[in-house]
């Protein structure tokens, strides 16, 4: 399979690393300016969490998108979606999009074709460390949540499964998601109020410091599921109806304070972009939620 990563932040760079180094030879990443001047020099630089150790990985990158591809997988900011679509409008690769997404597929099939659209949203996490991506080590929570990958009407076809199939051959714990568009609204749901309080607090730490700032960011996010138009997906996600408010924020609290947390992207080394991610999810939410 013919693959092009693009984006080569965090989770695109971590997602073609891996797959390069299970031997997925025809894997390109695309990234531009710096970014792009610093792979070809050094290949993609993973380290765990805080170790010194930095492995290189020669993934081959590319500056623009060509044709040829069986697969475009896209890694970028929801903010940045738009300018991606206009740049793959004239390719014929089905388009794996990888990100923070709440509106639905049909914004990004009217302009790619809707034949062509898969969801996704990448589960690795990590930070950049000037040209490193620092990823979040395993752990046993994080072992347990698989990539969804699906079609936008759930359907199980022969592609959906052919890219599972490819995905968790390169150790990449990928799962076929019949309810994909659901998973991402309700991923958004919780997503938002948390990376936005994170943001107005100052950090994970510093927000888990303040058990009011906690309480206010679970009500956001018992709202957002409550506007959602289905039930959240996963069905656990139900219990941020459910459970004690207490118990919630003394959860919520604790993992804010976990190396999870530090090496997850919360901590971000650009708040403007992060901020700019989180405000066009939530207008994705508030559209939909105006609709109901």
């Amino acid at each position: 399979m013919k693959l092009l990563v693009y984006g080569a932040g965090v989770t695109g760079s971590l997602f073609s690393a891996r797959l390069h180094e299970a031997g997925h030879d025809d894997v390109s990443l695309l990234a531009r300016g710096e970014r792009l001047a610093a792979l070809r020099r050094h290949g993609v630089q993973l380290a765990e969490g805080d170790s010194p150790a930095v492995r290189r990985v020669p993934v081959p990158v590319v500056e623009h998108p060509a044709g040829g591809y069986d697969l475009i997988a896209v890694f970028v900011r929801t903010h940045q979606a738009d300018a991606v679509l206009e740049s793959l409008a004239g390719l014929e690769a089905d388009v794996l999009f990888a990100l923070s997404w709440a509106a639905g597929p049909e914004p990004l099939g009217a302009v790619i074709g809707r034949e062509r659209v898969l969801l996704s949203f990448p589960t690795d996490a990590g930070t950049m460390d000037g040209d490193v991506v620092r990823y979040r080590p395993p752990s046993f929570t994080t072992r347990r949540v698989p990539m969804p990958v699906g079609e936008p009407d759930g359907r199980a076809t022969p592609r959906l499964e052919r890219i599972v199939r490819a995905l968790r051959t390169a150790g990449i714990n990928a799962k076929a998601e019949p309810q994909m568009d659901a998973w991402l609204k309700t991923h958004a749901a919780f997503a938002v109020p948390l990376g936005q309080a994170v943001l107005a607090a100052g950090g994970p730490v510093a927000l888990a410091a303040d058990p009011g700032a906690v309480r206010a960011m679970i009500g956001l996010m018992r709202q957002n599921l409550a506007a959602m138009p289905t039930p959240p997906v996963p069905r656990g996600f139900a219990a941020l109806q459910t459970l004690p408010q207490g118990l919630l924020a003394a959860m919520l609290r604790r993992f804010l304070r976990s190396p999870t947390a530090a090496h997850s992207g919360l901590s971000n080394a650009t708040p403007a972009a992060e901020a700019a991610e989180l405000e066009q999810t939530a207008e994705q939410m508030r559209a939909y939620a105006r609709v109901r």
